[in-house]
């Protein structure tokens, strides 16, 4: 009999090789046994019936865990395409992946579905998992893969086989009747998730490619325990009320048009709120020492060749011709700040250099994917670049990272932190991505902020930290990020004169705090759900008259807040004032001043909060000073 060491929770133990991880669990680390749902071995994630064959150190992966909990929705994913194919028999089966929040399923059926199948889905899921099925993994070859698929007649399943290299490992999984092409892990039974609820359901394309068919989509979530899908499904519907679509259209800020499909219209109040937002933008990068600067929204092929765009972004561009030569439409700022910075000759007693610009950038999306002003065609990046020596870098990381931190803040958002590593598409030898990546590292140590490093999901032309801010129900959303490029300045043959009177390569950093003007303010309409702090509201204050007798001492009022710079409206309309409150109140102004003969007899005004009601009767000048005071303090 032979023994391997097995290194778990921090002990050695000594087991018989070929040893389940299962087994191991149920024998040693039996409590433990109830939460786990796959395993990390030697830095690699497997099943819990994996067989241990050589001394390995042993993770146990819950659904606390990120990998633990996509296996999870993975195999609720496998119990969802069990289910459809007994009940539709004839559905192809496309692909099944976890997501963030849950997980999907694409099929190709000739029938619709519609949302009135969820029951039926559902009602039969349940029996899987009650029958409590086996979960096994098989490996075969390519050929014997082929073969199975087309036994099975599962087209897209082949078409994803015939692309995997010749040398790739095989697998698929069993549970009762059904199989699928996949790599795995998986839970080892389907009686392991206890509960699941299908949301929603949407088109999608085969690979992703419009040319390609249309499959239909059913997503869903599940966790181990029914009270965390009651909480989530209670979030959804709160997701729901404080759609910024929805929000966005009844109170006036934007609107979306079939004419410009992910292009957004901001109305009057939803230019205030932009201007808000950049006021204070300008405001705080010009404390920090940046400079403003503007470039063009169209320039040539040869400019988008030379920064790397045409090779690694190109599918993402909108072009167009000028005098028969070849321009695009630019997707970045980038490119133009090199250009900007060219212009002159820079000293290092100059540097670092910040330049700062809210540039309209334009990027391809697909329709399918359009979402609000959260994922749009068009869209204002508050970009700055900034030029430095390599001895500044760590220095200017850190100053960047306290000024998305004093961002944030502000609008009472906290967030967390994640650094994306070199992509497969990228360019630029591997020290200088090392170089890059270890000095972004260090900042963010010397900081002592916690992160999450994100494998392969850097820019093209360098690595990145990202900013991802969590909202009041719970939601994260990336935003901020500060990219360090060594190649771009390369690229562009970038120089300052240093002490010695040689010519030397600057460093640059790309950085934005809100990330993109519109999608932050999706962000902010959901996060506030409609109801924007004061000194944000493109309505502060709205004054109600009890009736058309009061309309001239309600003018009155009107000019002397106007007077102070206070954003207000009246209600002139011959409406029962319970009514004007009312609408007022749906349309989430901040303040409503009510006048009427007593007001006007003591030159007073009665005051109603958004939030607080009724607050009795203030004169005009404490209320002018409460109001100022929250502007003030960003409240």
């Amino acid at each position: 009999m032979e023994f391997i060491k097995v290194k778990v929770e921090g002990i050695e133990i000594e087991v018989e090789k070929g040893t389940s991880i299962l087994d191991f669990l149920k024998t040693y680390l039996p409590d433990k046994k109830k939460v786990a749902l796959v395993a990390e071995v030697n830095g690699i994630i497997v099943d819990l019936k994996t067989k241990l064959n050589q001394d390995s150190e042993v993770k146990i992966l819950t659904f606390d865990d990120e990998e633990g909990k996509k296996a999870f929705r993975h195999s609720t994913a496998h119990v969802l395409a069990q289910a459809v194919k007994r009940l539709f028999p004839q559905t192809k089966l496309a692909i099944g992946p976890a997501i963030e929040e849950g997980f999907y399923y694409d099929f190709d059926r000739e029938e619709s579905f519609s949302t009135d199948d969820f029951e039926k889905i559902e009602k039969e899921m349940k029996k899987i998992i009650e029958e409590d099925l086996p979960i096994e993994r098989f490996e075969v070859s390519k050929e014997e893969g082929m073969a199975l698929l087309k036994k099975l007649d599962e087209p897209y399943k082949m078409e994803l086989l015939e692309n995997l290299p010749e040398d790739a490992t095989i697998s698929f999984y069993k549970q009762g009747e059904f199989i699928d092409l996949c790599a795995g892990p998986h839970l080892p039974s389907t009686g392991y998730i206890k509960a699941f609820k299908l949301t929603s359901l949407a088109g999608a394309y085969w690979k992703g490619d419009e040319k390609n068919k249309m499959l239909q989509r059913i997503y869903g979530t599940s966790f181990p325990e029914n009270k965390q899908l009651e909480g989530y499904l209670m979030r959804i519907e709160e997701a729901k009320k404080r759609d910024h679509r929805k929000l966005g259209r009844e109170l006036g800020i934007f609107s979306l048009h079939e004419e410009g499909p992910g292009f957004p219209f901001f109305h009057p109040k939803g230019m205030i709120l932009w201007n808000l937002l950049i006021d204070f933008w300008r405001k705080e990068h010009k404390k920090r020492g940046y400079q403003e600067i503007k470039t063009p929204i169209i320039l040539n092929e040869e400019l988008w060749r030379r920064s790397g765009h045409w090779d690694h972004y190109k599918e993402n561009m909108y072009f167009t011709k000028i005098d028969e030569k070849d321009y695009a439409i630019k997707p970045m700022n980038c490119p133009g700040g090199m250009l900007l910075y060219k212009t002159d000759v820079h000293s290092y007693k100059e540097l670092p250099l910040r330049l700062a610009e809210l540039g309209l950038v334009h990027r391809h999306e697909l329709s399918g994917v359009l979402h609000g002003l959260l994922r749009v065609r068009c869209f204002t990046q508050d970009d700055a670049h900034i030029f430095m020596m390599p001895s500044q870098i760590e220095e200017e990381i850190l100053g960047v990272i306290d000024l998305v931190d004093y961002f944030y803040k502000v609008f009472g958002f906290d967030y967390h932190v994640e650094l994306s590593t070199r992509p497969e598409n990228s360019m630029g030898p591997d020290e200088l991505w090392e170089k890059a990546t270890n000095a972004l590292k260090g900042a963010l140590d010397k900081k002592g902020l916690f992160y999450k490093i994100n494998e392969g999901d850097g820019a093209f032309y360098g690595p990145k930290i990202d900013f991802h801010l969590k909202d009041s129900i719970g939601r994260t959303w990336q935003c901020g990020t500060i990219q360090l490029d060594f190649m771009m300045p390369e690229r562009f043959d970038l120089t300052y004169i240093g002490p010695d009177g040689e010519k030397h390569r600057p460093v640059m950093i790309h950085r934005v705090v809100f990330g993109s003007i519109e999608r932050f303010i999706g962000i902010l309409i959901e996060h506030f759900a409609g109801a924007f702090p004061v000194w944000l509201s493109p309505v502060q204050v709205r004054i109600l008259p009890i009736s058309e007798k009061f309309m001239g001492y309600a003018n009155r009022i009107k000019e002397i807040l106007e007077e102070h710079d206070i954003r207000v409206e009246l209600d002139e309309r011959n409406e029962k004032i319970g009514y004007k409150i009312r609408e007022a109140q749906l349309q989430k102004i901040p303040y409503m001043v009510i006048v009427g003969e007593k007001e006007e007899a003591n030159n007073t005004i009665s005051l109603r909060s958004r939030e607080k009601g009724d607050l009795g009767s203030y004169t005009i000048e404490r209320f002018i000073n409460e109001i100022k005071e929250k502007v003030k303090n960003k409240q």
